[in-house]
């Protein structure tokens, strides 16, 4: 008697053999392990990505790439109108903003040590009803090596002297000489910076551009700053 095989079983035959040569594929292009083979086929095709892998790695004060060592990452973002109040982040630390209930209309500044990193002071003043001679004494009194983080609130310039754009010029800042009413302005500065600041942004307050009835857009600028190296005496 002649036995006959059923179709049926020759499918299975078959199908277990593709799934064999799948496998045997799959191991020698990817390296996978039979037990992961078998998570792929069931699960991982269809699988939605976890959060912890579609969640972008955040660096500090949300800079997009984490700061060479010896370097401190910083964000400052200045004023929106008068409403929205400026922020200056250091090293992942908020330094000034509406939450420290810190910021003032005018210059809002934070001075840091140029070789530790360490915050010196905070400090606000007022460029539109205040005394430009309080600014004045505050610029004159850096010592050298100091970091000088600004973020504009408002107004920036109305009081604004020679001596007082002089001073920030000294810093590294360029835009100081035609800062004006309501600009915007984010700057980095130090005391005894040899050349001009390359951490320096301003938008002009125009009818024409502004993003605010009064006001230009806030600006935002982020980066990195290499501490100054120890000198030992």
């Amino acid at each position: 008697m002649r036995l006959t095989v059923p179709m049926r079983v020759v499918a299975a035959l078959l199908l277990v053999g593709f799934m064999w040569l799948m496998w045997l594929l799959a191991s020698t292009l990817f390296g996978w392990q039979s037990g992961s083979f078998v998570h792929h086929l069931f699960n991982g095709a269809s699988q939605e990505p976890t959060v912890a892998e579609v969640r972008p790695r955040r660096y500090k004060c949300g800079l997009s790439a984490a700061c060479p060592p010896k370097h401190l990452a910083f964000r400052l973002v200045s004023g929106a109108a008068n409403v929205i109040g400026p922020k200056i982040c250091l090293e992942d630390k908020m330094l000034l903003s509406s939450v420290k209930n810190n910021i003032g209309r005018g210059l809002n500044i934070a001075l840091v040590n140029g070789v530790t990193g360490e915050l010196l002071e905070t400090k606000t003043f007022d460029m539109w009803e205040g005394d430009v001679s309080d600014l004045l004494k505050y610029l004159r009194l850096l010592h050298e090596g100091t970091l000088v983080f600004v973020a504009s609130f408002d107004d920036p310039a109305t009081k604004l002297n020679a001596e007082s754009r002089r001073l920030f010029e000294e810093l590294g800042s360029t835009a100081i000489k035609n800062l004006a009413f309501r600009d915007s302005w984010v700057f980095v500065g130090a005391k005894g910076i040899e050349n001009k600041s390359p951490f320096e942004q301003r938008m002009k307050n125009s009818k024409n551009s502004n993003k605010y009835e009064g006001w230009p857009e806030s600006l935002e600028m982020d980066g990195c700053i290499p501490l100054r190296p120890l000198v030992v005496v």
